[in-house]
Parts: C-alpha cells; structure tokens; sequence
C-alpha cells in the first residue's frame, strides 16, 4: 500500500512540473508574438481586433525561444 502512495504521490508531482513547464513556454509563446504584434500598424491590430495597449500590458519581448 505504500508503494501505491509513493507512485501516486510521485506521478502528481510530475504531472505539476510538466503543467508548469507549459504554462511558462504559453507565456513566452504569447510574449513573443505580443512583440511582433506591437511591430505593426495601429490601424493593422484594429482590423484584426487587436489593441495596442492591452498588448502593451500583457509584455512582450523581441528575443527568440
């Protein structure tokens, strides 16, 4: 019975770790393509309702994975 414990216990922290590990990659997913958006036009991001503040509050980054 302690076997089952240590393998549930122990499937659930890696199950934690990999959410985490692709949560972090979605957010530098977004960052990344935040900053090409804030590359175009106002009138751009408006035709494909997009807002340039709200890309702004969300951050961005320029550099690559």
């Amino acid at each position: 019975m302690t076997m089952k414990t240590t393998t549930s216990t122990r499937n659930g922290f890696m199950r934690r770790a990999f959410d985490r590990m692709v949560e972090a990659r979605s957010v530098q997913a977004r960052r990344y393509v935040n900053g090409y958006l804030l590359s175009l036009d106002d009138a751009t991001l408006a035709a494909h309702g997009y807002d340039r503040d709200e890309l702004e509050r969300e951050g961005s980054t320029t550099t690559g994975f």
